[in-house]
């Protein structure tokens, strides 16, 4: 599971802080600490790249690499290597013309020697960079089709100019209005058939994938595989068959050289623990076997001493309309030891949340194990986290292992600076209701948010257990089950934040301040400001989008009769003020109690009528207003990064000696660069 910023902006990042032996104060100044790293702006330092249509390209420094030893340094390299070497299957996972596009369209930026001073030309240029930025020719956050400002006659002259060949379906899908979404989950609809991800081959159908998957019985039952999480399910002949995704299979090219990276990277692991962690990942890749992958989980878990962690493989299953299938992924942390020893005061707290929690007892831990905590500082990402990246991470994803062995909860600590030296853009003022709403936001509002990710990663999907019998919540609650947990999660944070908990143990001063500012701001992203994400008319389709707004609306609902969040127009501008925030703690804990009892027994039913009911169709009228009064605003809604480039620096025998970091010019400069050095797939797969 992961948590993604806000319109271009932090929202959140993960705080945690020790306890024990610990003093109030020295937590305090922990807290203080985190805030001021993260406004700190190093002024030769350039974070912003560039900007184009929506989106912003910012960069980041890779903090502590000139600290590790060479050693450690060779595993971050062969590590960031092993990520890139993947790239292609991202693009090929979010739809299947996304390479025959990409390699047309960036053959046509380097060779094309005509006229480029024409509007066409730039907005060519904005659709390339756009492309790039999503992974696939969808949107990475709203699934719809990116529209170019130039018609197809303008394209087939520059391939022609070119000599660039581009098969007709490829061309025509880029104008025409066939698949429209990547992922579709409006209700009602052949969700499979209707989105256009290449998890599924043509004329696979929803039924189809329930059925195929309901025959298929783990040999544990407590520990059920992860069935469909790497592999394409297609139709051959009439009959279903899985394409896996391994070293002779389907992405097979790829995942050889990830493989080669991986055996280097092995080879200088840090500890035994963390060297069988990477020799399982490994036999993962070459096998395909899904044991495999649950073995590999329980020792990567395990594995929570040194310097060096990672992300890599199939994981995140937010880009299958069913939740099956996982999307490819990697991201290598190197660890901030100073920051992440004083922020362990909610691992270690977790027994206590879960206690306290308003969840039905039957629905509790009796014990929370294993919820480790670190803030890392990125060293290099692909897949789906770049160069749209999360600022926090809780793995694994299966059930049965957090519940027996446990998770890992990561906040990406210099993403997080990045995204707040970048700067903001006042809509603060707009949307907010009053001076006092401001104020409480610009003292207490990052430090808010930094709470909030910290307990939704650390005790939100640590928290609660399914009934006994009932399957996976991928099985259950199927379309539902990715927006159902991360409101879940989302829940447990709001829960907590006002709470003198968080004052006891030295995480605030004011936990009331604190918690009214995180509820204002909440309710008010929940309500508007996530708006200005979507085109006028839209649906919300988005996992996290969604469960912001069923959240914030059904507590809008729930409250109504009393005022607990009151509607405000004031000279034709639409505001939502918190009246009594003690009530509404209380609706948040109702609410999160049902989403457990949805989740623990797995009931379809009431989870498809809160998400309806409350988190995808939007007020119409609020939107407009929305849309018009954040039209003031430069600043782009979503932001994303180029990564560092690690250079080896090899010594007279040809072995690496040392590292120099390079950071890239251009968007473009990087993008050009992936597309020579790590396209190992074809067109077509």
């Amino acid at each position: 599971m992961k948590i993604k910023p806000i319109l271009g902006l932090v929202l959140a990042s993960s705080l945690l802080i020790s306890c024990g032996k610990t003093s109030e104060d020295k937590a305090r100044n922990a807290i203080e600490e985190v805030v001021e790293v993260a406004q700190n702006n190093n002024a030769e330092f350039d974070y912003t790249v560039e900007q184009f249509a929506d989106i912003k390209v910012l960069r980041y420094k890779i903090h502590g690499f000139d600290e590790l030893t060479l050693k450690e340094q060779k595993l971050v390299y062969y590590l960031t290597q092993a990520g890139l070497a993947g790239r292609d299957i991202m693009w090929d996972q979010n739809y299947r013309h996304n390479l025959s596009i990409r390699k047309a369209l960036e053959n046509v930026y380097v060779n094309y020697t005509g006229e480029k001073t024409s509007e066409n030309w730039t907005n060519f240029e904005e659709y390339l960079k756009r492309v790039w930025f999503s992974n696939g020719i969808h949107h990475h956050y709203s699934n719809a089709k990116i529209q170019p400002k130039f018609d197809q006659a303008y394209l087939e002259s520059l391939l022609a100019d070119t000599q660039t060949e581009l098969n007709s379906d490829a061309l025509a899908v880029i104008f025409n209005d066939k698949d429209v979404k990547k992922v579709n989950l409006a209700k009602g609809i052949d969700n499979v058939a209707e989105s256009a991800v290449n998890f599924y081959g043509p004329n696979v159908t929803n039924i189809d994938v329930e059925s195929f998957y309901g025959k298929m019985k783990s040999p544990d039952a407590k520990k059920p595989l992860s069935y469909g999480l790497n592999s394409q399910l297609v139709k051959e002949n009439g009959t279903l068959k899985e394409r896996v995704y391994k070293s002779g299979g389907l992405y097979g090219a790829a995942i050889d050289k990830i493989i080669g990276w991986l055996e280097k990277a092995q080879g200088v692991a840090e500890n035994d623990a963390q060297g069988k962690a990477i020799g399982l990942l490994i036999k993962y890749y070459q096998t395909g076997d899904l044991q495999t992958w649950d073995d590999y989980n329980v020792a990567w878990t395990a594995a929570t001493e040194g310097n060096v962690d990672y992300i890599n493989s199939f994981i995140e299953v937010y880009n299958d309309p069913m939740g099956y299938r996982g999307s490819y992924e990697t991201i290598v942390q190197i660890k901030d030891f100073d920051m992440s020893e004083k922020m362990s005061v909610l691992s270690k707290n977790a027994q206590w949340f879960e206690d306290n929690s308003p969840l039905m007892e039957a629905h509790k831990k009796d014990s929370v194990v294993g919820v480790t905590y670190k803030v890392v500082n990125v060293a290099g990402e692909a897949g789906d986290a770049s160069p749209s990246t999360p600022i926090g991470v809780n793995l694994p994803n299966a059930n049965w292992i957090r519940a027996a062995v446990g998770s890992k909860s990561v906040s990406l600590g210099n993403i997080i600076s990045a995204y707040s030296n970048a700067g903001g853009s006042g809509r603060l003022k707009e949307f907010a209701h009053d001076d006092e709403e401001i104020a409480l936001e610009e003292e207490y509002g990052q430090l808010a948010d930094k709470l909030h990710t910290a307990l939704h990663e650390v005790i939100g999907h640590a928290s609660g257990q399914l009934n006994p019998g009932v399957g996976e919540t991928r099985e259950t609650l199927k379309n539902y089950a990715s927006t159902l947990e991360e409101g879940r999660a989302d829940l447990v944070g709001l829960y907590y934040l006002y709470d003198t908990k968080l004052q006891d143990l030295g995480l605030v001063d004011d936990w009331e301040k604190v918690g009214k500012a995180a509820y204002d701001g909440y309710i008010r992203n929940g309500l508007m400001t996530q708006l200005i994400r979507l085109n006028l008319g839209d649906d919300i389709e988005e996992a996290h989008m969604r469960n912001r707004q069923w959240v914030s609306g059904w507590a809008y609902e729930k409250g109504k009769a009393d005022k607990v969040i009151e509607k405000v127009t004031r000279e034709g501008k639409t505001y939502f003020k918190i009246n009594d925030y003690k009530k509404l703690h209380e609706l948040f804990g109702q609410l999160l109690r049902e989403t457990q009892r949805i989740k623990s027994e797995g009931d379809f039913e009431a989870v498809q009528a809160l998400v309806e009911g409350y988190g995808v169709k939007v007020d119409q009228d609020i939107h407009k207003e929305v849309l018009k009064r954040n039209a003031q605003f430069n600043d782009a809604p979503y932001s994303g990064f180029v990564n560092p480039v690690l250079n080896p620096v090899l010594d007279a025998t040809g072995e690496i000696s040392g590292f120099t970091i390079e950071q890239p010019q251009t968007f473009a400069e990087q993008m050009l660069s992936y597309a020579k050095n790590y396209s190992f797939l074809p067109a077509v797969n």
